[in-house]
């Protein structure tokens, strides 16, 4: 089995060693690294990984530089999934990175590089077709209150669930973090997608149809 391929783009030396340290360690490939924005896009183009790490705030401008650039990347290579760091929480970020499509795109804060682990699962994920969203994002989209709410139709379980499903969680994850069976996060996932209107379709890409559901109605 191949191991999966990454770039990561971090203007931060120590951060960005250190990221490539824990992601070879747990068994992937960095395949490149990037200090700022315009050295991202080539050596994407050039290297072709199956998911780029991307800090927002790079050079040139230090401003969202790398969120922008992935936005760029998203739309030229789809094939190139994108997980985007940011120091701080922005909504927008998020939005504005999933667009209409929430397969291989993940938004996490820094501070889950410290969780070894849950960082490597995601970016596995990701680059697998899925998505992973921080669960900070999560929380305040799935506890917003608004008009017309396509949430309104799930119950407080059922939320808890679409929530864990958009940090990117499996359906195993999901019933031990929750203290539920298999079977039951199954049910779940079920109803939620009916009710959400997501289509009967292969289950990793009916997850990301809720979970752009979910940013939709944020």
């Amino acid at each position: 089995m191949s191991r999966t391929r990454v770039l990561i783009a971090e203007d931060q030396v120590l951060l960005r060693s250190g990221i490539a340290r824990l992601l070879e360690d747990a068994g992937m490939e960095v395949v490149a690294q990037a200090g700022d924005a315009e050295e991202l896009m080539r050596k994407v183009r050039a290297h072709r990984p199956d998911v780029a790490i991307v800090d927002v705030q790079m050079p040139p401008d230090n401003t969202d530089d790398g969120l922008r650039a992935a936005i760029a990347l998203r739309a030229e290579l789809p094939k190139v999934a994108i997980v985007v760091l940011s120091q701080f929480l922005e909504e927008r970020y998020a939005v504005d990175l999933v667009g209409d499509d929430a397969r291989g795109v993940g938004y996490l804060l820094k501070d889950r590089v410290i969780d070894v682990a849950e960082f490597a699962d995601a970016i596995e994920r990701v680059a697998n077709g899925g998505s992973a969203l921080d669960p900070e994002v999560v929380s305040r989209m799935v506890g917003r209150r608004r008009a017309d709410d396509p949430l309104d139709a799930l119950t407080p379980r059922e939320r808890e669930v679409l929530g864990l499903m958009a940090e990117g969680k499996s359906n195993r994850g999901i019933a031990e973090l929750l203290g539920l069976s298999g079977a039951a996060v199954e049910k779940h996932a079920t109803r939620i997608f009916h009710k959400l209107g997501v289509a009967d379709e292969p289950t990793e890409h009916r997850r990301v149809m809720a979970v752009l559901r979910l940013l939709r109605a944020g």
